[in-house]
């Protein structure tokens, strides 16, 4: 017979983004600790408010499974004496198991005699296992915690009461000062406390108190009234899906009502408006039928429908207040020119170790020059993106952008459009700050591709300079996604940047002030660079050895990387792939003898040759051509027959020291043109 399980964790409100987060931590642990404790159940179902966590386990089993122990305690030797007797270690092992050293006996592993119980054990009832479900409500992580009264403990918020019902029957669980029972409290203003009389009853007795508990019931209640809003007023409205789910974390019993704000504000940006209504205060915007902003919001009441005409107001009111402070900071930002405020940047911190934000623009000002010319941007394009980055942080120290922060970029672009700039350049001003999360949006243009590397190219030097440098997962300065940005931004257009090339230009070429040693983690940034070459290569489904083959070569340039991992990939179904990559694996791994590395002057020695493969090998190499990985490959796979027959005929580590040194030169100007597909020797053939 089985019966249901019901765990209530009663809170203060939590934080929207934590709901739903921690309701499944919930679950998943509760699952683990059951099956752990040898309890069966069929299913656990997940409800979830803001004053809630809860778990109903279906069909849970009335006691543990029982099982068959066989135990192992120490080696017969220590068990026994010589003359047989037991050992105190024998009788301490015997006593662990709750049994008597007679119940010992010996088994043989790998060649020695160990010390065995045989033992049965009965489950325990399922109340017992419930009882110790603290252990689970504690493990749940949270991105912040708190203490409240004179406990040490820590939660996301302070716990008030707790349900445990098995059926009908009361399981008592208890976290500090609060033991479970089966007295729930429902809705904060329009609801009772009111008692669980059985598991099963939970979602409806507290929906009699204003209490939806199931978040996606609740969540499609929400749906269906904004789209009844929709239909009678013929709108059409974006349900963000993201914000959908803040919405719902932060109501039990939900009304969704509409208000509306005066026309004059639509000569706002856009983009202030949908910021105000839907970062700011949690409204969905409207657009009529044409696609354009509508004076109107829908909000979303933790409560009924009586006196909502007074919730409408209350709302529309904190709209308008911030609706008023946009539209004056929109009109004052006007008063002064671009060159007013890039001024101001001057005494604007970038980070206090490395220098203000006027300098760091400088800095990206040359940048963004040699970026232009190695990615071949043209005369109007290289002219824009040099204009953008005199400027492109300018609007950091607007009114709008310091109310709201999240603006920054928009608003600047906004500015630059009105200030007379050109639309490449606004568009760079925007596009800077992309991607802004790790999968998000690349730039659409050439000038605002071009302007973010340089940005983050200068924030990735800039902080290694002065060792503020990732560690773990401590990144404060979101190192990893501006390099990872830049990686994908380069796999986007294609541009080639060799990263030693490239710090080696800066090194030599950037201004920059005594404190910031741009040589002093040069290796590392290289490393760190090429992480990001993995991730990328894993999202494209790359195998793992073959990242570690292109990760380890001497290729510095993450789209040439990304091509040689490709076109590997691409002949891993090859029939003679397995045999190629042995022929060229012996010269990696051979040349690895050499004494001396590759050099342009390393020169193979014709006289010294003693068999007609040596002379193939070296015409065959010097027709190599490396203008593309997939030429490069198939070239290399063309000399598969010559290098078997090389490797047939000739002793490498020849007793001979000028033909050993000749053939390792050989063998070293092959490895050269191979590293450019990378380190061959950590592919996986089988």
């Amino acid at each position: 017979m089985t019966k249901n399980y019901l765990l209530e964790i009663g809170l203060e409100e939590m934080p929207a983004h934590v709901v739903t987060k921690s309701v499944d931590q919930l679950a998943q642990k509760a699952e683990k600790y059951l099956k752990e404790n040898r309890i069966s159940f069929d299913s656990v179902e997940k409800f979830s408010t803001p004053r809630r966590l809860t778990i109903l386990v279906k069909d849970i089993a009335e006691k543990q499974t029982d099982i068959d122990v066989k135990a192992k305690g120490p080696s017969k030797k220590i068990a026994q004496d010589a003359d047989g007797n037991w050992t105190k270690a024998a009788q301490g092992f015997a006593r662990g198991q709750k049994m008597t050293p007679d119940d010992i006996f010996f088994e043989e592993l790998k060649g020695v005699e160990y010390a065995y119980i045989q033992k049965h054990e009965d489950g325990q009832k399922v109340e017992a296992v419930l009882s110790h479900m603290d252990e689970v409500i504690k493990s749940i992580t949270f991105p912040t915690r708190m203490r409240w009264g004179s406990y040490d403990f820590e939660y996301i918020r302070p716990i008030h009461w707790l349900v445990s019902l098995l059926d009908s029957e009361e399981v008592p669980v208890k976290i500090l000062d609060v033991t479970s029972g089966r007295m729930t409290r429902g809705h904060r203003f329009l609801g009772q406390d009111i008692e669980i009389d059985d598991a099963k009853n939970y979602v409806e007795k507290l929906k009699s108190q204003f209490v939806i508990v199931d978040a996606k019931e609740r969540k499609q209640v929400i749906a269906d009234q904004i789209d009844k809003i929709s239909k009678d007023n013929d709108w059409d409205i974006d349900v963000d899906p993201d914000l959908l789910e803040e919405v719902n974390n932060l109501v039990e019993y939900p009304t969704t009502f509409y208000g509306s704000f005066d026309k004059k504000y639509l000569e706002i940006p856009e983009e202030v408006l949908i910021t105000s209504m839907k970062d700011n205060q949690r409204y969905f915007y409207v657009r009529d039928q044409a696609g354009k902003l509508a004076p109107y919001f829908i909000g979303v009441r933790n409560g009924n429908t009586e006196h909502i005409e007074n919730v409408v107001r209350g709302n529309e009111k904190v709209l308008v207040a911030r609706l008023e402070d946009a539209d004056f900071f929109f009109k004052e930002d006007q008063k002064k020119t671009i060159a007013d405020y890039v001024e101001k940047l001057k005494s604007v911190n970038f980070h206090v170790k490395i220098g203000t934000m006027f300098e760091k623009m400088a800095r990206v000002h040359q940048i963004a020059e040699h970026l232009a010319k190695l990615f071949k941007l043209d005369a109007t394009e290289t002219k824009d993106l040099l204009r953008a980055s005199d400027i492109y942080k300018f609007d950091l120290v607007t009114n709008m952008v310091d109310e709201f922060p999240e603006l920054q970029g928009v608003m600047g672009e906004k500015y630059a459009e009105i200030m007379g700039e050109t639309e490449a350049v606004a568009h760079a001003v925007r596009e800077h700050y992309m991607p802004i999360s790790a999968e998000g949006d690349v730039p659409a243009s050439k000038v605002g591709a071009a302007l973010a590397i340089a940005d983050k190219i200068d924030s990735l030097v800039t902080f290694y300079a002065v060792d503020l440098i990732p560690s773990g997962s401590n990144d404060p300065y979101a190192l990893r996604r501006q390099a990872y940005g830049i990686v994908r931004i380069l796999d986007q257009y294609q541009w080639s940047l060799n990263l030693n090339d490239l710090q080696d230009y800066l090194k030599t070429n950037l201004t920059v002030p005594a404190k910031l040693d741009l040589a002093k983690n040069e290796k590392a940034i290289d490393d760190f660079m090429i992480d990001r070459v993995r991730q990328l290569l894993n999202k494209k489904g790359i195998k793992n050895d073959i990242v570690d083959v292109v990760a380890s070569g001497s290729n510095a340039d993450p789209i040439a990387m990304i091509d040689v991992a490709q076109v590997l990939q691409n002949h891993t179904k090859d029939d003679d792939f397995k045999v190629i990559m042995e022929a060229l694996g012996r010269i990696v791994n051979l040349s690895k003898k050499a004494k001396f590395g590759y050099s342009d002057d390393l020169a193979v020695d014709d006289s010294l040759f003693e068999n007609p493969s040596e002379k193939a090998l070296k015409a065959g190499v010097a027709k190599v051509s490396d203008d593309s990985a997939e030429e490069l490959f198939n070239q290399l796979a063309a000399l598969r027959p010559t290098i078997d027959s090389y490797f047939d005929e000739n002793m490498i580590m020849d007793k001979n020291e000028a033909v050993k040194n000749n053939r390792l030169t050989q063998l070293v100007i092959a490895n050269h043109l191979i590293a450019n597909l990378g380190d061959l020797s950590k592919i996986v053939t089988k």
